[in-house]
């Protein structure tokens, strides 16, 4: 009987081998490329409070602001848009794709302090900003106290 040397990493990379042949045949039209290109992507987003207003900032490089779209519905903020994959280039001189591409939708729930009429949004750098308003009626205020007027003094004038 003859000794064989055993490898430990010999039997890595045989399984190795054997996992990406049954990837490979399982799914035979994904490459690392197109996993990228159709894959789903949401911006994300920034939401703080300030005194009279709530404000909402979304990363969306690469998205000119005609493909964006703001809309309110039902108490709803909704934001939609699309970052288009150009192809400038041709697929196959691309070394690396990592960047997701489509389109997005993101909604959220205003608060009902929140003046609609008055929302506006700014985009610069790839950041857009929404301003969200409060209404005049609930912002907050300071009351003063007052020392209670005396009898006497009531009179008296």
């Amino acid at each position: 009987m003859a000794l064989i040397k055993w490898d430990p990493f010999k039997d890595l990379l045989t399984l190795r081998e054997r996992m990406n042949r049954l990837f490979e045949e399982a799914f035979p039209f994904r490459t690392e490329e197109r996993e990228f290109i159709g894959s789903t992507w949401v911006p994300a987003v920034d939401i703080y409070e300030k005194d009279n207003e709530l404000v909402l900032t979304a990363e969306v490089p690469g998205i000119k602001e005609d493909d964006i779209e703001i809309k309110i519905e039902d108490n709803t903020l909704i934001l939609k848009g699309e970052r288009k994959f150009e192809r400038e280039t041709k697929e196959e001189n691309y070394h690396r794709i990592e960047r997701s591409y489509g389109s997005f939708y993101r909604s959220f729930t205003l608060p009902d302090y929140v003046d609609q009429d008055k929302i506006r949004a700014e985009y610069e750098n790839g950041v857009l900003r929404i301003v969200m308003p409060k209404r005049e009626e609930l912002k907050p205020r300071k009351i003063k106290v007052l020392k209670p007027s005396s009898p006497e003094k009531a009179n008296k004038k």
